[in-house]
This record gives C-alpha cells, structure tokens and sequence, in this order.
C-alpha cells in the first residue's frame, strides 16, 4: 500500500512540475520568442500591452470634411474645446487659476472630475462652458499637464442633404478591392470607415484619413499615471489633410427646402434648385429622410432627385420645342380638346376644354395637342423626339465630368441615372404608343435633376452646362487643391427662336388665367414653368392608381435666376407639389431680401 502512495505521489510531482514547465515555457514564448507574432493570428504582444495600459482621445478622426458654397460646416466641425484628465484628482493643480479664466467656481470643476476614469471635455460647443481664444490661451499658459484647451472635431447634429453628402462605413472587402496598396504600402487599415454612398463615395479617395489626431496617457491597473503625468499629443506628419470638399450648395437654402418639404409631410419625392447662371446645386432634398437607426435598410439612402421617373406633361417641354423647331405649329394652329389622345370625346365633361390654340395648349396642358404633335414630328423624323430631348439635356447624365489628377472621366454625381423616352423602337411606328410618349407616358422617364436643367437651359437663352455640386477641394490650410472648372455640355443648341418661344409659353403657364400654373401669379417673383401629372401603373387596394406630380421652372422670369422642380412621387389625390413650389419661392424672396 505504501509502495503504491509513494508511486501516486511521483507521478503526481512528475504532472505538476510537467504543467510548470510548460507554463514557464507558455512564458517564456509570450515575453521573449513571440513578441511581436503571437498565434496564428500574428498578434504584436508589445503593442497590445501598451494599448492596453494607453488611454486616449480622439481629437480628430482625420477624415476629410464636407463645407457648403460659404464655407459653413456640412458634416463636422472644429469647436473649442477643455479637456481634463482624471489623473489631476487628488493632485495639487492648479484649479483655482483655472476656475477664475472660466468664470465657475472651483467646487464645479471638482465634480466634473469626481470618480472620472476617463478624459472629461469640460467644454464644448453646447457644454457648460462656451471657450474664446484669449481663454484657451490663457489655459494653456497654466502649462500643466492633463488641462488641455484645443479645438476638436465634433460630427454636427440635425445634418442636412445627408443624401447628397453620403454615408461613411466600414467595409472591409471594399476597402481593400478599392485600396489594394493602400493596406499593403501605407498600412492602412482595412477597417478604415469609407464612403458607401452620395459624395462621401465619389470623393473618398480625397477624403481618406492619414491617422487621427489623439491625445494620449498611460495609466495602471488602477488608472492612476504609469509614467508620471504626461500627456502626449499626436497626429499625421502631413499639414495639409485633411481636406475640404467645397460643394455649391447653400446651406441657408437647403434647410429652408428640408424644412418646407417637412412641413407639408412628403413622404417621398424632394426638390432641385440650381443657380441659373453658374449651373450649380444650391439645394438639393430627396425624401423620405435617412434613417440614422438602420440606414441601410429602407429608402432613406436613395436620392430620388437623381432617379428617373415618369415626367407626365413636363414632357410636354420636349413636344413644344420640337414643334416650333421643325415649324409644325404657328398662330393660326388649333386643336379639339374635349377629345382624348385617340381622337375620343373624353368621358368627363369638365376635362372638355373646347377648341384651344397652341399658346393655350400648352397653358392649360392639352393632351391631344401634344398627342398630335408629336406625331407629326415622328411622321417627319422618326428620331425628332429623342434629339429634342437630347438637345435639352434628357437623355444624358448632367452631373459635372472630367479628368481629375490621376482619376479619368471623374464624376461628381455617381449614381446620376440616365433619362429614357423610348425603350422600344417599334413604338416609333404605332400611333397610340407615340401619343402616350408625347405627353411623358409610356416609357419616358426622367431626373428631376436633368428637369431642372433642361428649365435653366431654357432660362440661359439654351446654353447647355453640366451640373456642378462641388465647386473646390481645399487644404487643411485654406490653399486649393483642384477647383472644377465650368463645362458646356456636348450637344446641339435649339435656334434662339425657339428658345424665346419656350420662355413664353413658360411663363403662360403661371399668366394665363387657365393656365396650370396660376397659383403662382401672387408671389412676388414672376415665375415660369410647366406642370405635370404621370400614371405610374401602381394601384392601391381600391384599385386607384398612384401618380406623381411635378413642377419645373425658373424664376424671376425676366432676370432669370433659379431654375426648380418639385416633385412628389407614388400619391394619389394630395398634391403638395404647387404649395411647395410656392413656399420656397416666396421663402427665397424673403431670404434675398434680409440678405440685402
């Protein structure tokens, strides 16, 4: 029986200095063989012991900024800012100095510190203390480690034109598909957050961070100071990132647009308004709104203002221009409007408009008219539609394009969709098919943003230029990097007749007593356009049909300034459209006015 204890406990001493020595041996890997490639994961001990006793705070996440055409912040901004590290509790500092350059009381500044384990902002842009620069400077005149005042960046709250900026995230596949040399010669990292859509995706290779500015410390198990209280501060070597993308929209005018657009509950649609002269975006809304809980989930990410649609009558622009064009019409010209497309009395009779002259036509939105016209320009020319549209910028991508640095062909607007009027060529040959075109039915379906550019096109006397939404790229330092320059789109030019015509019976529309758009005559710009009305094929359960509805034009009409289309999308009956194009007409008025 002893022989077999003794046996045991040998074997039991043998186990136990067996595990020592394999626990000796774990050590001995851990500090001294795998330092720096731990595991098949190739883990850096050292650095992951240093980050583990390093506590930090980002200053700046590095990535570059979004401003509008004044310089105002779009998506960050830099704010003066008092950091305190928790280090300085139960430490002689000088708090009382500190206290009286902020005009509080010693006994507040304690409790903002009290049980902190991490770096307390005593004061931000909306804390409890609003910083100058002589304060900040008088601040940092204390030299004391742990009171820190600096300007740091914070991501702006009720954002505007989220679907024009975009949306950053990570995404590592992309990442690394996009910026294969990046990872490999830069050591970034793949988990870089990136841009996924609008503008933070079409400029991220300008945007991407080269590090982020931090402050840093190093503490113990119990969070006191490790090395002494020392704060370091670090950030890229290189001075002129991160960049600012200068886009042309106004912000003052964008909120004014998301505000009304809000007001009146549209659900899904949005508003373009593009500055005449310089074809820039100043506003830009698409509803329905981002959904900051779960983004990418719904259609809040969508721009709809850069989707095609179906037009209704504002198509009915095209048919005009083609027939002064090809000389089909002239004063004396007359069309049956109690009749429908077909040649058919329509069924109701407060649709029956009687017998309407051209200029009336187009005023009161005739459909057989247009029916009839554009035919006989298919009769003429089988392909007249399609140039028409063309010529007024429909059926091509607008958005500004060009050669940038190393980028060939870059685009401002990526997700621009192209406008289609036809999308079988046999419809050319069937009469019912041409009509149904004609008046923006069938298969014509176009932008908002190319609407709005065929109505500034109009209103420049028919000068076409692309659409621009950014205007400059700009060093960290105020210096410019790239500035786009203006570019005339590559199409043909109406005859200035028919453009003088098309300004007319643009203003008609609002001046003409039946007229569809005589709303407008009370606001205090003149206001020329066209309104529009399209079936979309979608029902609801009672069988009605859905619709969207549309206006497009300029204003003021003898000094043309603002080209716009509002266009609510999928309702029935409610037709907020008018009374959105209404407010911010009068909105703008006002605002211009204050300006002043």
């Amino acid at each position: 029986m002893q022989r077999l204890i003794k046996r045991r406990i040998g074997n039991l001493s043998l186990a136990i200095i067996l595990l020592f020595v394999l626990l000796v041996g774990r050590l001995v890997q851990i500090q001294l063989i795998s330092t720096e490639s731990f595991s098949d994961e190739h883990i850096n001990l050292i650095e992951a012991s240093v980050k583990q006793r390093t506590q930090s705070l980002v200053i700046d996440e590095g990535r570059g900024r979004f401003i509008d055409r004044h310089g105002k912040p779009l998506t960050h901004d830099y704010y003066p800012s008092l950091i305190l590290f928790p280090f300085l509790n139960g430490l002689d500092w000088p708090k009382d100095e500190l206290a009286s350059i902020l005009g509080i009381s010693a006994t507040n500044i304690e409790s903002l510190l009290k049980n902190a384990e991490k770096p307390v902002v005593v004061s931000e842009f909306k804390g409890p203390v609003k910083l100058d620069e002589e304060q900040m400077k008088k601040i940092n005149d204390l030299d004391y480690p742990g009171v820190v005042a600096l300007y740091r960046q914070f991501k702006l709250e009720n954002q505007v034109a989220q679907q024009v900026i975009g949306l950053i995230g990570e995404n590592e596949e992309e990442f690394l598909k996009r910026y294969t040399e990046k990872v490999s010669k830069e050591n970034y990292s793949p988990k870089t957050p990136i841009g996924i859509t609008g503008l933070e995706h079409a400029f991220d290779e300008f945007l991407l961070p080269e590090g982020q500015t931090k402050l840093l410390y190093h503490v113990d198990r119990y969070g006191g100071p490790l090395f002494g209280i020392d704060v370091r501060y670090t950030a890229p070597a290189n001075p002129y990132y991160p960049v600012s993308v200068k886009t042309t929209l106004d912000k003052d005018l964008q909120q004014m647009a998301e505000k009304i657009l809000n007001d009146y509950e549209v659900k899904k649609g949005g508003l373009v308004l593009l500055d005449i002269q310089t074809n820039e975006v100043l506003a830009m809304v698409s509803r329905p709104s981002v959904n900051s809980q779960t983004p990418f989930e719904d259609e809040g990410t969508k721009n709809h203002m850069l989707e095609r649609h179906f037009p209704g009558s504002v198509f009915k622009t095209v048919i005009a221009a083609g027939a002064i064009e090809e000389n089909i019409v002239n004063a004396q010209s007359t069309f049956d409007c109690s009749l429908d497309i077909q040649g058919k009395p329509l069924s109701e009779e407060k649709d029956r408009k009687g017998v309407l002259n051209f200029e009336d036509s187009f005023a009161q939105s005739c459909n057989y008219t247009f029916g009839e016209l554009g035919k006989q320009l298919v009769e003429k020319d089988k392909e007249a539609i399609e140039t028409i549209a063309n010529m007024l910028g429909l059926t091509s991508k607008v958005g500004w394009q060009g050669d940038v640095f190393h980028f060939p062909s870059f685009s401002q607007i990526p997700y621009e969709e192209q406008g289609i009027v036809w999308n079988n060529e046999e419809d050319k040959k069937v009469s019912l098919a041409v009509s149904q075109t004609s008046i923006g039915q069938k298969e014509v379906r176009l932008t908002p943003l190319a609407v709005a550019n065929m109505m500034a096109t109009i209103a420049r006397g028919g000068t076409s230029k692309e659409v621009k939404l950014v205007s400059d790229i700009v060093y960290k330092n105020g210096a410019t990097l790239y500035s786009f320059p203006e570019h005339d789109m590559d199409n043909e030019q109406l005859s200035n007749y028919t453009i003088m015509q098309l300004q007319h019976l643009l203003r008609e529309v609002v001046t003409n007593e039946t007229g569809t758009g005589r709303r407008f005559q009370s606001l205090p710009y003149e206001v020329a356009g066209k309104s529009g009305t399209a079936q979309t094929g979608k029902k609801v359960e009672n069988g009605e049909e859905l619709v969207n509805r549309w206006f497009a034009g300029y204003f003021p009409f003898n000094q043309p300034k603002y080209a716009m289309v509002v266009v609510e999308l999928d309702v029935l009956y409610e037709n907020n459209v008018s009374s959105v194009y209404y407010d911010m007409v009068n909105s703008i008025h006002n605002w211009e006015t204050l300006e002043r």
